[in-house]
This record gives C-alpha cells, sequence and structure tokens, in this order.
C-alpha cells in the first residue's frame, strides 16, 4: 500500500476545552454545535489536522454561527472520526477521498458510525490507554462512574489498575457514548454483549471448520507446490472482509425486522375483549 503522505498535526493532542453538549443523536436535544477548538478535543486531533481536512474537501464547511464563528454539528465529527480511523489504516488522502465520495450523500450519522467501528475492527489491538480527562474531552461531556460502567460493559473501554486511567477503544467508543443517554438497564448491556460475543464466535467456529473441512483439508491432500499452497494462504485474507461484511449485511437485516416486529406489536390497536 502507498505509504500514507505526512499530515500536519496527528500525532499532536487535543487542543482546546471541550464544552458538556448532549450526546450526538440523544432524543429531545438540541444539535450539537462545536467549535472548531471542541470539535478537533472530540476526535482527537488537532486543529491544524482538521483545518488541513477541510482544506482537501475531505469536511464540508462549517455553519456560521454568532459572529461568523464555524460550528460544527455531528455529522462533521462522525466524518471527521471514520477519516481518522482510515488514516490509521494506512490509506493514502487520495484513497480516503475515493472511499468517502462512495458513501450515500443522505448517509446517516449512525451508519457513518458503523462504518468506523468495521474499519476500526481490522486493526490489531486498537484500545488506546487514556486518562480520564482526556476520555471525558472526546466524549464530549462528564463522566460518571455509572457512564463509566456502561461504557465498559459495551466494551467501549476497559479500566485499568489505575482508577483514572482506562484503555479505550476508538472504534467503539463514539457509539457507547451515543447510548448513555438511552434509558437501558446496565444489566441489559451486559447481557447484550454476551449475546453478542456468544454467538459471534460460534458462528466464527463454524465458519472456520466448514472452511476447513470443505476447503483447506481437501486443498492440502491434492498436493500442491509450496508456491501455491502459501497463495493459498494469502487468498483466505482476503475472504475475511467479505465474511465480515456478509455478517454486518444480515445481522442488519434481521435486526430491522425482529424491531419492525416489536414496533407493529406496539402501534396496533388494542385488542378486543
Amino acid at each position: 500500500m502507498t505509504a500514507t503522505p505526512a499530515t500536519p498535526g496527528l500525532s499532536g493532542s487535543p487542543t482546546g476545552a471541550v464544552s458538556a453538549p448532549a450526546a450526538p443523536g440523544t432524543p429531545g436535544t438540541p444539535p450539537l454545535r462545536l467549535t472548531v477548538d471542541e470539535l478537533a478535543a472530540r476526535a482527537g486531533v488537532t486543529v491544524r489536522t482538521l483545518r488541513f481536512y477541510s482544506t482537501k474537501g475531505l469536511l464540508p464547511p462549517p455553519e456560521l454561527g454568532p459572529r461568523r464563528v464555524g460550528l460544527y454539528g455531528v455529522a462533521h465529527l462522525d466524518r471527521l472520526e471514520l477519516i481518522e480511523e482510515l488514516q490509521r489504516q494506512g490509506l493514502t488522502l487520495a484513497a480516503i477521498e475515493r472511499y468517502l465520495a462512495r458513501l450515500p450523500e443522505d448517509i446517516s450519522s449512525l451508519d457513518l458510525a458503523i462504518h468506523r467501528a468495521l474499519v476500526a475492527s481490522w486493526m490489531p489491538e486498537t484500545a488506546e490507554e487514556t486518562g480520564r480527562a482526556r476520555l471525558e474531552r472526546r466524549a464530549g461531556r462528564a463522566l460518571s462512574d455509572t457512564d463509566i460502567a456502561r461504557l465498559a460493559a459495551m466494551g467501549a473501554l476497559e479500566r485499568t489498575a489505575h482508577p483514572d486511567v482506562f484503555r479505550v477503544d476508538p472504534g467503539l467508543l463514539p457509539l457507547g457514548v451515543r447510548v448513555l443517554d438511552v434509558p437501558i438497564p446496565l444489566e441489559t448491556l451486559v447481557a447484550a454483549r454476551a449475546v453478542v460475543l456468544g454467538h459471534s464466535r460460534a458462528t466464527a467456529h463454524e465458519l472456520h471448520r466448514l472452511f476447513r473441512e470443505t476447503v483447506w483439508k481437501p486443498y492440502r491432500e491434492s498436493g500442491p507446490a509450496p508456491a501455491e499452497l502459501e497463495r493459498m494462504k494469502g487468498l483466505t485474507d482476503h475472504i475475511q472482509p467479505m465474511i465480515a461484511q456478509a455478517l454486518v449485511t444480515a445481522f442488519q437485516r434481521s435486526l430491522r425486522e425482529e424491531l419492525g416486529e416489536d414496533l407493529g406489536d406496539r402501534t396496533d390497536g388494542p385488542a378486543e375483549g
């Protein structure tokens, strides 16, 4: 892959203090409005990097607020976080631009967050050690002990031996912050994560068994040349993204069907007695 051209400020620490706006996407809350300093702090980049992305056309222009101050919303934040994840994957700016150009114009904030989580899932051990103050800047809000417990239950962070230092999954943190204000009991989050992990491990095990018995084993028994054997090993790596995309697509469809049935039950009229 072509080396990514150096971009200013990628390794710098976030600048600017951030207020504590409501979590993006929370029903009944005002829309997110961030200054350039606050947006940079939320995304974990420098203002210089943010402006660099803007000049390259990777971010849409901000809205002009009072005194012509540029204000950024949740769409800017989600897009910036996706750009940063693609950057960490090693994509060039041209490749990132092509990736973003293929996204639907009306893509939702949630879909952008899902894109980022999927991209981050291919990074080995992406967790970063983060202090509480920096974590709160990234979250855009003060975090109570209950919030920390909920984020941990969702897998967005792990506690360390130090009470104010956490191992944060940058791909899951934005999604986890969105869920904080949704009235889901902690026990439900823990149980939901256990269901997802259990079924995903079972699915991975069955897929591996199927591939091993119907593809890999017969191929090895056919006596391929060493070069062909290595080529086959390399090809299996390219299958993983297709399988992951197929699983995500199937799960999303199934979830919509389940939620649709549930909403249909709730919107039906009262049962006749």
